[in-house]
């Protein structure tokens, strides 16, 4: 089925939906469950009499290696993903290097598999190349939502996307989860099964990128390379365009820098609840992963009853409104966030609003995107998208280390919400999408 006059297709749109289900596994499964508590695990084992570690001579307190990892990956992708994006534009394979960064990133993880005993050092190159991989595949596949679905569709779309994506995190971690409880009659440690759930993530990654590959095609490119240039060469020089480029349309620079902002929080929440969960409240593995799964199916109603708040008071209000609560659940985490029970009862909030959150600002951008920029301007917005940030883990990290309380450092991050909100209030989206339209 196509739409009347236009070259959307909801075929397309049903396979681009499915790399949402493809990539979700590795952003449950290893960055928010498995991978930062055994992580900080090993890296403990190999610690000093007073904590620490100290790769390439640096001391390092083994709890906050894992956020530093995650804000170091982030720091690649600052370098890596906007070229990425202007390679998209300018070539004619973008479905091919969607493949190609979904597969490195598949590569890395299924890798996992092998980190082991004290060599938290591997974990941490594998964690930097996979997230990099993943975060560039990211840019290359939310560059698609413009072409396969008109504006007024876009909301409905990325939410199913996001929807779609936390149902093929929990199906996995569903599975992991069954493993886990299984490993005394199959024999294995719970360190073994742990390894087995993250280098399952790299599988299903592999397995469901393939029909998405089929589904999706390729259009001409945005713009075409001055002839006998080097197309890198080509991409580096366009992204030094894009950051003076983004001048042109202020509405969209002022939410990318709300964006940028309060979802480096929201990142950095996702990625060291598990560790909060494991090593700050003593919970088993398993709780900790039963915690999330029920997070992926709340979350699945988040995402979609966010969706249809924004139909009616307006995109930008609805993030708004995410950005109130997540700033509330901060406050909650310090204050009253004790025993297991708590733990699952924010977690279930967490998922409401996360889903919402990020869905709802991925429509948005893709609003206020200049046509024929769609990958160049998403890789901008990826530097802080699913599964990264950069700031929030460096911030959280120096606060872990400084005070050595867990809790204190997650009310740290209630910054960057209040400060991204600030910004989001003073984005006028009707200007913006006047903007690009013009100026085009």
């Amino acid at each position: 089925m196509t739409f009347p006059s236009s070259g959307y297709s909801v075929r397309e749109q049903r396979g681009w939906y499915l790399y949402d289900w493809a990539n979700s596994p590795y952003f449950t499964s290893v960055l928010a469950v498995f991978l930062g508590p055994y992580l900080t695990a090993l890296a403990k084992s190999a610690a000093d009499a007073s904590g620490f570690i100290h790769p390439f001579g640096i001391p390092v307190d083994a709890r906050s290696l894992y956020p530093y990892l995650i804000s170091i990956s982030v720091a690649g992708q600052v370098i890596f993903l906007p070229v990425v994006g202007a390679i998209a534009d300018y070539g004619h394979r973008k479905k091919e290097l969607l493949g190609l960064t979904a597969f490195l990133g598949a590569a890395a993880t299924v890798a996992m598999f092998f980190v082991q005993g004290t060599n938290y050092m591997l974990g941490a190159a594998l964690l930097i190349v996979s997230n990099i991989s993943f975060g560039a595949s990211i840019v290359v596949y939310n560059s698609f939502l413009p072409e396969i679905a008109p504006p007024e569709q876009r909301d409905a779309v990325s939410s199913r996307g996001w929807a779609l994506g936390y149902a093929g995190g929990g199906v996995l971690l569903a599975l992991n989860l069954l493993l886990l409880f299984q490993t005394d009659k199959l024999g294995i440690s719970q360190a073994f099964a742990v390894r087995i759930s993250l280098a399952s993530a790299g599988v299903w990654c592999v397995l469901f990128t393939i029909p998405v590959l089929i589904a999706l095609r390729n259009r001409a490119p945005a713009r075409v390379p001055p002839p006998d240039q080097n197309r890198i060469a080509v991409a580096f020089r366009q992204l030094a365009h894009t950051l003076r480029d983004t001048r042109r349309y202020p509405q969209t620079l002022l939410f990318l820098v709300a964006y940028l902002i309060y979802n480096d929080a929201i990142q950095t929440v996702l990625a060291v609840a598990g560790q909060f969960g494991s090593d700050g409240l003593g919970m088993p593995i398993f709780q900790v992963t039963s915690a999330f799964l029920m997070a992926q199916f709340v979350g699945i109603f988040g995402a979609i009853g966010f969706g249809r708040l924004a139909a009616r008071i307006g995109t930008k209000f609805a993030i708004a409104t995410t950005l109130a609560i997540w700033a509330a659940i901060l406050f909650y985490i310090y204050g009253f966030v004790y025993s297991a029970t708590q733990f699952f009862f924010v977690t279930a909030g967490v998922a409401i609003v996360m889903g919402g959150s990020q869905a709802l600002s991925r429509s948005l951008f893709a609003q206020l995107v200049p046509k024929g920029k769609e990958a160049e301007y998403f890789s901008i917005y990826e530097i802080s998208d699913k599964g990264t940030s950069w700031l929030g883990p460096a911030f959280y990290g120096l606060a872990l280390q400084w005070t050595g309380s867990y809790r204190a450092a997650i009310l740290s991050l209630i910054v960057f919400f209040v400060a991204g909100l600030a910004i989001l209030t003073r984005v006028n989206v009707e200007r913006g999408e006047r903007d690009v339209s013009y100026l085009t």
